[in-house]
């Protein structure tokens, strides 16, 4: 399910309106063909056949066909001859290629034994001249602590919307060598991600991963770029992580404890939404005006660094110990 290459069929977020498609986001790009060791439409048909890989709906896998669309996203993450990049879920390696093609080495993330064990045949097949720039790790990206050889610089991936989020901010926390990011997912994903304070869709994953990173928008990707085409379209996230972190005095996870009690309760007010982080609906008011936010507003609103300061004056008798 984590391959760099699926998307999802039509998983549904929660709750949101649907997103309009840029137009660009109708078709792959063309120019002229490629004579590269990228893999084509053909070649990912063919290498799929060998292994016996058929994408399938019930697993959400929809393969990326089009050469053109992964050096656009390699170039649209910046990917520097220096760079390290992380890639979680390469899948048959499409995007692998594109970014060995530009960085100084590749470390690839794969769950998937077939796909795994299959990778680094592809990369020496195609790319020889690059195989000792290339390390694979066969694991859940969400078990990975550690990356073999130096420290990653930047993150590159197609993610599938069901571990898009907890597997972005996972990489983010456990690896603050990643600077840069890009993110291919499903669009109403792309879209919550980088929302910002008053937007409908701004949620969690808007807060969680402003705590990180500078967030925006990049770019819309089409469904014909995909084997088979999915039925929804995706969108790219670029994240540059903030020169500095955000000034608190509180945890990230007391932080994050306020976004989420901010957020479970979303239509109700934040006296009423914090009460139970607060130990009381007095609590949490009094918690609200210390850090100079209106206890009637609500979590749509607000900044990182205004849930940050809520955290920060979280009653004393409830705030756990460090």
């Amino acid at each position: 399910m984590s391959t760099a290459e699926q998307q999802p069929e039509n998983t549904a977020p929660e709750t949101s309106e649907p997103q309009t498609s840029a137009p660009e986001a109708s078709a792959p790009e063309t120019s002229a063909p490629e004579t590269s060791a990228l893999l084509g439409a053909a070649d990912i048909r063919e290498l799929a056949a060998v292994l016996g890989v058929r994408p399938t709906k019930q697993k959400g896998q929809n393969f990326v066909i089009d050469a053109n669309t992964v050096r656009r996203i390699v170039r649209t993450a910046e990917v520097r001859p220096d760079d390290v990049v992380v890639e979680v879920g390469p899948g048959l390696g499409s995007l692998t290629l594109a970014l060995l093609e530009a960085a100084d080495r590749v470390v690839a993330v794969e769950i998937d034994d077939i796909l795994a064990a299959a990778l680094p045949a592809t990369i020496e097949a195609r790319m020889p001249e690059r195989k000792d720039r290339f390390a694979l790790v066969h694991s859940d990206a969400m078990l990975v602590k550690e990356l073999p050889g130096p420290p990653p610089t930047a993150l590159v991936a197609n993610l599938p919307y069901n571990v898009a989020v907890p597997v972005l901010l996972t990489m983010l926390d456990r690896f603050p060598s990643i600077e840069r990011t890009l993110v291919m997912v499903q669009a109403e994903v792309a879209d919550r991600l980088a929302a910002e304070p008053g937007n409908k869709v701004y949620g969690v994953p808007s807060v969680k991963a402003n705590w990180y990173a500078d967030v925006k928008r990049a770019g819309a990707i089409g469904r014909k770029v995909f084997w088979p085409a999915p039925n929804v379209d995706s969108g790219l996230v670029s994240l540059v992580r903030r020169a500095e972190p955000v000034k608190t005095t509180a945890s990230k996870a007391e932080v994050f404890a306020v976004v989420d009690a901010a957020f479970a309760q979303r239509r109700k007010t934040l006296r009423a939404a914090l009460s139970g982080w607060a130990g009381s609906a007095a609590g949490a008011e009094a918690a609200l005006v210390a850090a100079g936010v209106s206890p009637q507003a609500r979590g749509e609103s607000l900044t990182v660094e205004e849930f940050a300061a809520i955290a920060e004056h979280k009653p004393a008798a409830e705030r756990p110990a460090l």
